[in-house]
């Protein structure tokens, strides 16, 4: 509008200066007749007056022409500033329409740019949570990272020793299935000899308990040195003191003989054995283990009536020395030397 307005005012400055310029050029055109008549006058007097009076009416005329055309010019700038002022307000109104259109939309447009900014906030504010829960996470799988990967140098470790251990286990497999091999062949030599000592074993016994007598065998229930008692047969050793053995010994003497020590389980025999031997002590196939007194076939004994003193820490062992029930045995050290008894089952003819 301010721009249509300059115009405006520029056109009318021009218009004012041309129709200026316009009236000056008559009056000079005035100026310039009047004094060429003036310099040219050569008639009479009377006939001199001619020539001022058409002077004086032609500068007359050309000053209403100018004062015609100074109105017009008045007349011409009116209606531009007119047609100015009303292409003005046209453009006036047409831009308040717009600017109203324009408030609308804007308007329109700050109303949505407002819900999605408290979108955007709700969103912001949802993202810094997830931020902060993430980075909570982010930290425990930090700690867990560093603990696993902690224990994976530490299984790593672990891993390269049991390899380690592995090779060596395996070379211990080898040997040791080279070492099965051979005793798997030496388990069959002794199964071999084995067979040949149960036969030989099997003949030993025939001639043990049925020795040959006039190509004739007469079977017994014990062997020659045994003594017969109800089901078991019975060997008394009774060697000088330097050939008497400790517990031990005496036990492996008793299985050199297929047999072993002296194993009392019922009142019978306990006073068979302690009335025919007991009065000089001789091992029985008794012993202390884990504060109780054992047989050697595994029981416990019931009563200690025939037993002079509990097991104690040291190692102790039983021996029978007869005399009245309630002192017919003996705790003594298990590596004393004593005589010793033998027992093992009678044969059944």
């Amino acid at each position: 509008m301010l721009c249509g307005l300059t115009t405006v005012v520029i056109l009318s400055t021009s218009q004012i200066e041309l129709n200026r310029r316009t009236v000056a050029m008559a009056e000079e055109e005035v100026s310039y007749a009047s004094v060429v008549f003036k310099t040219n006058k050569r008639s009479p007097p009377e006939a001199g007056l001619l020539p001022d009076k058409k002077t004086n009416s032609r500068g007359r005329c050309y000053q209403q022409v100018a004062c015609c055309l100074g109105i017009l010019c008045v007349i011409l700038l009116l209606g531009i500033i007119a047609v100015c002022v009303y292409i003005a307000t046209l453009i006036h109104e047409s831009e308040q329409n717009q600017l109203k259109e324009n408030q609308t939309i804007l308007l329109a447009l700050n109303g949505n740019l407002t819900n999605q900014n408290n979108k955007l906030s709700s969103e912001n504010e949802n993202l810094r949570r997830e931020h902060n829960n993430l980075t909570v996470q982010l930290e425990n799988l930090t700690q867990v990272y560093t603990v696993l990967k902690s224990n994976i140098t530490n299984l790593s470790a672990e891993n390269q020793n049991l390899t380690s251990q592995n090779t060596k286990l395996s070379a211990e497999n080898q040997n040791l299935t080279s070492q099965n091999t051979k005793l798997s062949a030496e388990n069959q030599e002794l199964k071999t000899e084995r067979n040949e000592l149960n036969v030989s074993q099997a003949q030993w016994s025939i001639d043990a308990y049925c020795p040959k007598e006039n190509q004739n065998r007469t079977c017994k229930a014990c062997q020659d040195g045994w003594t017969l008692s109800e089901s078991s047969c019975y060997a008394i050793n009774n060697p000088d003191v330097p050939g008497q053995k400790t517990w031990e010994e005496a036990r492996e003497n008793c299985r050199g003989k297929i047999s072993d020590l002296v194993v009392k389980l019922d009142q019978k025999e306990k006073e068979y054995v302690n009335f025919n031997w007991g009065s000089y002590g001789y091992w029985i196939g008794q012993r202390a283990e884990a504060g109780n007194w054992t047989w050697i076939n595994g029981t416990f004994l019931k009563t200690q009536d025939y037993l002079t003193g509990p097991p104690s820490g040291e190692a102790h062992c039983v021996i029978s020395v007869g005399g009245t029930p309630s002192k017919s045995w003996k705790a003594v050290k298990c590596d004393e030397k004593h005589r010793w008894i033998c027992e093992k089952k009678a044969l059944s003819v």
